[in-house]
């Protein structure tokens, strides 16, 4: 029996592990676990995620909760170790590019535990975003790499990553979209806010560089309260957004406008139910680029760059510079001219994590 341990830390992360977990079921000479590092934890959230997305509850909650980027890392290395030193695994996976995956990387690699990582090789060449050092630092030290799309395979080629230990799979997060759909499509969250399917545009806004400086959140809201004069705006507002529009003095610019819907942060199946009704989506989000593009809804991502490519190449994702100006023409735009089509990627099939979990079992493992 092998051990294989999968890290979550941030809610990305548990889309991207549950399909994973259902697919290393079909292998009874594995046993897979999950650890939470709770790097970004709130019960009532982690429990509906687990919940919506059929996961079990993780073998070791770490709970290192939030601080600077120092500080959380090393938290997470720390209670990693432990974990590791207890559970004694054979191979462990890491997903995305949170604090938490170049955390445990890097204490697996260095207790000469057999690493892999999933949505390896993405790059937006921003290295003043801190997902970016986290993805090269992690892409440089692992064992085994798992690319999403093209650009990636190009990136870790190009960085001499060995071929034989690069894996084209799909996305696993389309694979959990897949399986949530029909979940989705009897969610009445729709009802709950009094919203009527493509009459409205779904907002997330989270980044520090959107939502930290008065002055640019300022300019979204204005934005946000012009854009509610032609569609319904529903905003799902992150903890730190809320409490920078108390902070900065901007909640009359909410109260003034009622067709501007502040609402919590919501479950996977909620929120992919409201994603799946929008009109359109605007984000500065990575991975609801992909959801978008996979489901053939239009999405503003308001950012200079992106690490998912696919989605504008081939996708539905149109990038937008974040200034007032770019961001108005791009909602003119998508308002009241013909809408960019796109396709889904290669291997965007929502068989990705039987992929992953075959390659590691047979090729990686040996078994």
């Amino acid at each position: 029996m092998k051990k294989i341990i999968s890290v979550v830390g941030a809610r990305p992360n548990f889309m991207k592990v549950a399909p994973i977990h259902r697919a290393f079921s079909a292998y009874p000479d594995v046993e897979h676990l999950i650890i939470h590092t709770g790097q970004h934890y709130d019960s009532t959230m982690s429990d509906a995620f687990f919940q919506d997305l059929d996961m079990p509850q993780p073998a070791y909650f770490m709970g290192v909760g939030s601080g600077t980027h120092a500080e959380q890392t090393a938290r997470v290395m720390v209670e990693f170790e432990k974990a590791m030193l207890e559970l004694k695994p054979d191979f462990v996976i890491v997903v995305g590019d949170v604090n938490s995956t170049i955390a445990c990387t890097l204490t697996a690699v260095k207790m000469g535990i057999t690493t892999a990582h999933i949505e390896s090789g993405l790059r937006s060449g921003d290295r003043s975003m801190p997902e970016e050092i986290n993805r090269i630092a992690t892409d440089s030290i692992c064992d085994y790499w798992f690319v999403t799309e093209q650009s990636g395979l190009d990136n870790l080629l190009h960085y001499g990553c060995p071929s034989e230990r690069v894996f084209f799979v799909g996305n696993t997060m389309i694979d959990s979209q897949y399986y949530a759909l029909a979940q989705a499509e009897h969610s009445n969250i729709l009802e709950q806010i009094g919203l009527t399917p493509k009459e409205y545009a779904l907002v997330t806004i989270h980044r520090p560089s959107n939502v930290d400086e008065s002055e640019q959140l300022g300019e979204l809201l204005e934005i946000l309260a012009e854009l509610s004069t032609k569609r319904t705006v529903v905003f799902p507002v992150h903890p730190r957004t809320r409490k920078n529009i108390s902070t900065h003095g901007l909640s009359s610019i909410i109260e003034q406008n009622s067709n501007i819907k502040l609402i919590d942060p919501q479950g996977y199946i909620s929120f992919l139910a409201l994603m799946k009704n929008s009109d359109f989506v605007m984000t500065d989000s990575g991975g609801i680029q992909e959801e978008t593009t996979a489901l053939g809804v239009p999405c503003l991502t308001i950012r200079t760059t992106t690490e998912r490519p696919i989605t504008c190449e081939i996708g539905t994702n149109i990038l937008i510079e974040p200034t007032p100006e770019a961001i108005r023409i791009a909602l003119r735009t998508i308002l009241d001219s013909p809408r960019k089509t796109g396709q889904v990627p290669p291997l965007w099939d929502g068989k990705a994590a039987e992929r992953i979990a075959e390659i590691i079992v047979k090729r990686c493992l040996g078994l």
